[in-house]
């Protein structure tokens, strides 16, 4: 048995030693093994710490389609707000020359009134909120020290971050409780626009469904008249009146459009309102959610002061006469608070009793 036991020994050994000089024999070069080692190294950063995921992975991988998409919105903000103004001036000149004579013409006085002010208010608040969002700055955190509080540090600005404080790259800089950017504004929806911004987007749905519904009947006059074909001579239609016709069916195909897309984007920004939230912070309280849920826990909104209370703060509501002055009415009144601290939450009661 024991000599049994040092044979098996010996021959192990002797595989042993054969292997290791077959291995230094094949070895690779220095330069190869240095690139193969530097290539482990790179890939091995992306999952440096358990706090790296699938979105860091995703954000690097991609990184220059984001920095490219990021550079064309930044050169381009101007072309889309020169279509938007281009856009809204041809509905209104449709409505002003093509319209505005036919109502006068068949309606009843009351009718007459009833659009004649709707749509002059609808207008001005159309106009009104488009200005101011798209010229109002969003707000940005100091660049100097201060005593404020903070949450982490911007890795590109390398400045400290308030609460609800997010990194814009078509800016280029830290934007306070930022949304997202527009590109239909070219700028940032933020603290100090983000109530121009969704108003205008509400008025503006306001404002494309009247003209669908009210231009209905219109549209398919001018449908049919352009469209149908006759077993007899057709009518005979002058320059002007195809102008017209053409003229009403671009006016309703595009504010129906309009409408039912913006629209729906009115809507969730609506329901994001209500709970307290961006729309990046929808995002991040999500992904809090399900972390929190697989400890057991429920992740609470920091933010959300209640669906009542979040609309009051959003819209600076602070006496009932202010759901006119302020809601109903143009009104440049600065947001409620800095941007740069915010109450977590606050007893149940009104913040702004009303």
């Amino acid at each position: 048995m024991r000599w049994c036991s040092s044979s098996a020994f010996h021959l192990l050994r002797c595989v042993r030693l054969r292997l290791c000089s077959r291995r230094g024999q094949n070895r690779l070069p220095l330069w190869i093994r240095e690139i193969w080692a530097y290539m482990r190294l790179l890939a091995k950063s992306l999952y440096f710490n358990s706090l790296t995921d699938s979105d860091v992975v995703f954000d690097s991988v991609f990184e220059p389609v984001f920095l490219t998409v990021d550079y064309v919105t930044r050169w381009f903000g101007l072309v889309f707000v020169y279509l938007v103004v281009i856009l809204t001036s041809s509905i209104v000149g449709i409505a002003y020359v093509v319209l505005l004579p036919l109502i006068l013409n068949t309606y009843s006085p009351p009718w007459i009134a009833w659009h004649v002010c709707y749509g002059h208010w609808n207008l001005i608040m159309i106009a009104f909120h488009y200005y101011k969002a798209a010229n109002t700055s969003p707000g940005y955190p100091p660049t100097e020290k201060h005593d404020g509080p903070v949450v982490s540090v911007c890795k590109k600005c390398i400045i400290p971050k308030p609460a609800r404080t997010h990194h814009c790259g078509i800016c280029n800089r830290c934007i306070l409780k930022m949304d997202h950017h527009c590109p239909w504004l070219n700028n940032c929806v933020g603290h100090f626009n983000h109530r121009y911004f969704f108003s205008f987007c509400l008025f503006m749905t306001l404002g494309c469904v009247y003209c669908s519904i009210s231009g209905r009947n219109l549209f398919l006059d001018a449908y049919n008249a352009l469209e149908t074909h006759y077993q007899t001579p057709a009518p005979p239609y002058t320059f002007k009146d195809k102008m017209i016709h053409k003229s009403i069916i671009y006016m309703w195909v595009l504010t129906s459009t309009v409408g039912v897309a913006l629209g729906a984007l009115t809507f969730w920004h609506a329901v994001l309102i209500s709970r307290g939230e961006t729309s990046i912070e929808r995002h991040i309280n999500s992904k809090e959610t399900k972390r929190m849920a697989k400890w057991g826990k429920v992740y609470r909104n920091p933010f959300n002061y209640s669906r009542l209370n979040n609309w009051k703060i959003f819209l600076g509501v602070e006496k009932r006469s202010h759901w006119v002055t302020r809601v109903l009415l143009p009104s440049a009144h600065p947001p409620h608070g800095d941007g740069l601290t915010w109450a977590v939450f606050p007893v149940k009661k009104d913040l702004i009793p009303v």
